[in-house]
C-alpha cells in the first residue's frame, strides 16, 4: 500500500457517532449508533429517555467537547450542559440545541429583531431612503450622498444634519422614542384600579391608595374639600370625582382622633388618589412596594411613538413611499414581495447596494416564509409568540448561518405546525443537510418521522420502564418491525379511534354558547356558537386567528360573564347559560423551583404526612405532622434543605448542580428512614422486591423515590390510592413522587393539573387546553382523549386548539379558522363535525383529515 493510499485512509471521514454505556437520567447503560449527514429521528412515549438520549447525551457531550477548547474565564460565562454519564462516545461533532421551549425573549424583543429581519431594514432606510430635513421638512431624495456616513446639507435651507447609519433606525439605539425609551408602551395610573369597587364610600375605604399608603387622613383632607365621603362612591358629581383623582396638593385643616381618644386640630396637606401614588413610585425602593403600586397601574400604547417604538427622526425617512413604522407592521409575506420591488425605484448608482441588501433579507426571510411564518408582522413582540414559533425563527436562523459539519439537535421541531407546514419544515432541515450538518429530531408527527433517513425508538415503557432502544432502522424497517410501537402508526396499521364521536343531529343538545366580536388583531368580526357538554377542537393553521379567537376573546368574555363584570372592548356579547367556570389547562411550567413535586402538587403528600405521623414509631419519637415536610419539617435533609440536591462553587467554572450524597435526592434526614409505613398486603412478604418494598415496610423518603404505578401496587391508604389512580388514568403513572414540577413537559404538566378536577361533575365548567398534544406519542394521545372524553361525560364543554389529527378526528365538533395566516386568515371558513370537515373544499384542514 502507498504512502498516499494511507494518508487518504486516515482521512476517511467517520460515518456515525458510537456511545457506549451511556445511563442519563433512566437510559439503561445503552449502546448505539447514530449515523452522521443524516436526518435521525428519536421517536418514544413521554418518559422513555428521547430527550435523555438526544440533549442528555449528544448536546451535553457536544456542546462541551467544543467549549472545553475555550479558556475557563470564557466557560465561566456561558451556561454549559451538565456533563454526559456515558462510558465512551466518538465522533461527535460540535452540537447545537433548538429546545422545544426557547427562553422569553424581553419586552424590548419583536419579530424583526429576532429573526434579524429588521437589520436589512434599518440598513435600506438608512442606506436608501429619504430622509427629512429637521428643519424646514424638504425631503432629500435618495443619493450617494446619503447612502454614505456623511452629514447631509439641506439644499432649501442650508440645514446639515445627520448622518444616518442603521443605528439611528433602531428602538434599541438612536431611534428609540424618548417618551418609552423603546418599549413601545407605558405604565399609566388607572382610576378604575384605584375605586374598583364604587358601591363602597369613601368612608368604607372606596379609594384604595388611601387605605394602604399610609395615608388614613386623606378622607378627612378630601371632605374639606367638599367631597361627600358617605354615599357611594358612584354617586359622586363629576367635581367630586376630579377632586379625588386629580384634586390641586394643599393644606387642609382636618380634626383628628388619636387611637386613645385624644382629639388633635391638624393642618394636614391633600394628596389627591393619583399623587400618593406618583410620589409613592418614586420614593419606593423595593420590590414587594413596586408590586404594590402596580396593582393600580396599567400599560397602555406610548402616546408619543404611538407604540412603533421609535423617535420622530427615525419615522420621518420615507423608503419607496414607506416609512419605518409603515414597513415593521407589514407582514413577512407582504414584506417578501415588497421588498424585491425596491431596487428598480433607486437611481442608477444605488441598484447594485439594492440588490444586496435585499438578497440579505430575501434569504432569511425564505426560511421562515416555508416555516409558516409569512403571517407575522415585523413590530410583533417576540413574547407574544409561541414556543413553535419561537422554535422556528430559531431554526431558520440556524439555516441562514450556512453552518458546516455541525450536529442539529432539534426538540420537537413540529411544535405548534399545522399538517400544512410540516414539509416546510422539513425543507428546512433538508437545507440544514445539504450544508454538510447532522441532524437529530426528537419528534412525535408523523408525517415529520416518515422523512427520517435513520429511527431510533426508546422505550418500551416510561420512566424506569423505558430507557432502552427497543427499534431502529429506517421507516420501512421499523414498520415491519415486531417491537416497534411507532411503526404501527408509520405504517397506517395503527389508528386513534374512540368512535364516541356525537351524532350531528344531536350536536346542540345540552346548549349553545355563543360568542359575538368585533375585529381585533387580524381576526374579522365573527360569530362563534358551540355546542355545549362536547369536545371541541379548534383548527387552522400558524396565525390563522385561533389564539386570538379563544384565549383573547372567548375566555375573557366568559370570565367576564361569569364574574357579571364589563366585557373586553372587542366583545358585542356573550351567551353561556349554565356556565360558571371557565379552566384555562396550558402547558407553562407548574411551580417555580424544585421544591414543586408530584407529591405536593397532588395533595399526595399532605395525606402521606398524616398517616406517617400517626404511627406509632413517629408518635414515640414525638413527630408531628408537619415534622414530615420536606420543606420545614425537621426530618428533611439538612445537606441539601430538602430540595434533594446541592449546587457546587467551582472557582472559575459555572456552577454545578448535584444529586444530595447525604439524602441520594429524597429530600429527608436518615431519621425519617426509621419511620416505616407496613401496607396490609406487606406484612406477609409478598411485595416485588424490584419495588424496593420489604417486610418491614417503607420509609416517606423510600416512597418519594418510586413512581406513582410503583405505589399503587401496595397503597391501601385510600385518600392517596385515589390520587395516585387518578394520575395513572391520567398517563402518568410513570413519574416518581418526588420529582420537580418544573421539570415536567407541557403535555405532563397540562394532565397533571386536571388531577383535582376528575372527580367532579362538569356541567358547569369549560375545560380550553392550548395545543395539548404537545410531546406527546400516538399512545399518549390515545390516553389524553380518553381524559377529555371522561370531562365530556362529566358533563364539561372541552375546547382544544389543535393541529394534531388524532385529536380533531376524535373530536365531536371542529371549528376551522382560516383561510390562511395573518391577513389572509382570521374568519372562520368551515365548522361540523370531523366528517363534514373533511368534505369542506374551503378547509386546508379537511384535507389532511380526508388523508
Amino acid at each position: 500500500m502507498s504512502c498516499k493510499t494511507e494518508i487518504k485512509k486516515e482521512r476517511e471521514k467517520p460515518a456515525k457517532i458510537k456511545i457506549r454505556g451511556a445511563k442519563v437520567h433512566n437510559l439503561k447503560d445503552i449502546n448505539v449508533d447514530i449515523p452522521l449527514d443524516k436526518l435521525v429521528a428519536i421517536a418514544g412515549v413521554s418518559g422513555s429517555g428521547k430527550s435523555s438520549l438526544a440533549l442528555g447525551v449528544l448536546y451535553a457531550e457536544g456542546s462541551g467537547r467544543y467549549l472545553e477548547a475555550l479558556s475557563t474565564y470564557t466557560r465561566r460565562r456561558i451556561a454549559q450542559s451538565e456533563k454526559a454519564l456515558v462510558d465512551e462516545i466518538e465522533y461527535i461533532p460540535p452540537a447545537l440545541a433548538l429546545r422545544q421551549r426557547p427562553g422569553i425573549p424581553g419586552m424590548r424583543s419583536t419579530f424583526g429583531t429576532t429573526s434579524e429581519l429588521l437589520n436589512s431594514i434599518r440598513l435600506m432606510f438608512s442606506r436608501l431612503g429619504s430622509h427629512q430635513c429637521p428643519n424646514c421638512g424638504y425631503y432629500l431624495p435618495p443619493s450617494t450622498d446619503t447612502a454614505l456616513d456623511n452629514p447631509y446639507t439641506c439644499p432649501n435651507c442650508g440645514n446639515v444634519f445627520g448622518p444616518y447609519s442603521a443605528e439611528s433606525f433602531s428602538f434599541n439605539s438612536n431611534g428609540s422614542c424618548d417618551v418609552c425609551h423603546g418599549t413601545g408602551t407605558v405604565m399609566e395610573i388607572d382610576d378604575s384600579l384605584i375605586v374598583p369597587d364604587e358601591s363602597k364610600t369613601i368612608d368604607e375605604g372606596a379609594v384604595l391608595p388611601w387605605n394602604s399608603m399610609f395615608s388614613g387622613g386623606m378622607p378627612k383632607a378630601v371632605k374639606e374639600l367638599g367631597v361627600r365621603t358617605d354615599v357611594p362612591f358612584s354617586e359622586l358629581t363629576s367635581k367630586e370625582r376630579d377632586i379625588v383623582f386629580n384634586g390641586p396638593e394643599k393644606k387642609v385643616p382636618v380634626l383628628w382622633i388619636a387611637k386613645n381618644g385624644k382629639a388633635f386640630d391638624l393642618n394636614l396637606t391633600y394628596y389627591n388618589a393619583r399623587k400618593i401614588l406618583e410620589y409613592s413610585l418614586k420614593q419606593t425602593n423595593t420590590e414587594t412596594n413596586l408590586e404594590r403600586i402596580g396593582k393600580f397601574m396599567r400599560t397602555s400604547v406610548c402616546h408619543a411613538c404611538h407604540g412603533t417604538r421609535l423617535n420622530q427622526r427615525a419615522r420621518s425617512t420615507i423608503l419607496c413611499g414607506k416609512h419605518l413604522d409603515e414597513a415593521t407592521a407589514m407582514t413577512l409575506g407582504e414584506l417578501y414581495k415588497w421588498i424585491p420591488t425596491i431596487r428598480d425605484q433607486m437611481p442608477p448608482e444605488l441598484r447594485d447596494m439594492a440588490k444586496s441588501i435585499a438578497q440579505s433579507f430575501m434569504s432569511n426571510a425564505e426560511n421562515l416564509m416555508r416555516l409558516g411564518l409569512d403571517y407575522l408582522s415585523l413590530d410583533r413582540a417576540a413574547s407574544t409568540l409561541s414556543n413553535g414559533e419561537r422554535q422556528r425563527v430559531q431554526l431558520a436562523k440556524a439555516v441562514g448561518s450556512r453552518t458546516t459539519g455541525a450536529l442539529f439537535i432539534l426538540d420537537e421541531p413540529s411544535i405548534g405546525l399545522h399538517p400544512a407546514n410540516v414539509d416546510g419544515l422539513m425543507h428546512v432541515i433538508e437545507g440544514l443537510l445539504d450544508e454538510g450538518n447532522s441532524v437529530v429530531m426528537v419528534d412525535h408527527d408523523i408525517r415529520a418521522l416518515r422523512h427520517a433517513e435513520h429511527l431510533i425508538e426508546m422505550g418500551p415503557g416510561a420512566g424506569r420502564m423505558g430507557g432502552e432502544v427497543i427499534a431502529e432502522g429506517s421507516v420501512e424497517e421499523l414498520e415491519n418491525n415486531g417491537a416497534s410501537i411507532i411503526g404501527g402508526y408509520l405504517s397506517g396499521r395503527k389508528v386513534i379511534a374512540l368512535n364516541r364521536n356525537a351524532a350531528a343531529k344531536d350536536m346542540f343538545a345540552n346548549g349553545t354558547i355563543t360568542l359575538k366580536t368585533d375585529a381585533i388583531h387580524t381576526v374579522r368580526p365573527l360569530e362563534l356558537k358551540i355546542p355545549k357538554g362536547r369536545l371541541v377542537a379548534v383548527t387552522g393553521v400558524s396565525g390563522s386567528g385561533k389564539t386570538t379567537l379563544i384565549l383573547e376573546s372567548l375566555i375573557p368574555a366568559l370570565d367576564a360573564s361569569v364574574q357579571g363584570m364589563k366585557l373586553p372592548e372587542h366583545i358585542v356579547s356573550i351567551e353561556a347559560e349554565g356556565i360558571h367556570r371557565v379552566n384555562l389547562i396550558d402547558s407553562t411550567p407548574i411551580g417555580i423551583n424544585v421544591r414543586s413535586t408530584v407529591a405536593t402538587y397532588s395533595n399526595v403528600l399532605d395525606e402521606l404526612r398524616k398517616s406517617f405521623s400517626a404511627l406509632s414509631p413517629a408518635k414515640e419519637a414525638g413527630y408531628k405532622t408537619a415534622d414530615f415536610s420536606y420543606n420545614t419539617g425537621v426530618l428533611r435533609c439538612p445537606t441539601c434543605d430538602g430540595t434533594g440536591q446541592i449546587s457546587l462553587d467551582v472557582q472559575f467554572l459555572p456552577d454545578v448542580d448535584i444529586i444530595c450524597p447525604d439524602c441520594r435526592g429524597l429530600r429527608y434526614a436518615e431519621a425519617a428512614q426509621k419511620i416505616r409505613y407496613v401496607p396490609k398486603r406487606c406484612k406477609g412478604g409478598d411485595m416485588p422486591e424490584n419495588d424496593k418494598i420489604y417486610s418491614d415496610g417503607v420509609s416517606l423518603p423510600d416512597m418519594m423515590g418510586m413512581t406513582v404505578a410503583q405505589t399503587l401496587k401496595w397503597m391501601d391508604i385510600k385518600r392517596v390510592r385515589e390520587r395516585l389512580e387518578i394520575l395513572r388514568n391520567l398517563g402518568l403513572g410513570y413519574l416518581t413522587l418526588g420529582e420537580a414540577t418544573p421539570s415536567l413537559s407541557g403535555g405532563e404538566a397540562q394532565r397533571l393539573k386536571l388531577a383535582s378536577e376528575m372527580k367532579k361533575v362538569q356541567d358547569d365548567a369549560v375545560f380550553v387546553f392550548d395545543e395539548p398534544s404537545i410531546g406527546l406519542h400516538p399512545d399518549d394521545v390515545r390516553v389524553l382523549l380518553e381524559v377529555f372524553r371522561h370531562l365530556v361525560d362529566n358533563g364539561a364543554t372541552v375546547i382544544v386548539i389543535e393541529h394534531d389529527l388524532d385529536i380533531i378526528a376524535n373530536s365531536d365538533y371542529v371549528v376551522d379558522m382560516g383561510p390562511g395566516g395573518g391577513l389572509s386568515g382570521g374568519t372562520i371558513v368551515a365548522t361540523g363535525t370531523p366528517q363534514e370537515i373533511a368534505t369542506d373544499k374551503n378547509s386546508i384542514t379537511g384535507k389532511y383529515l380526508e388523508e
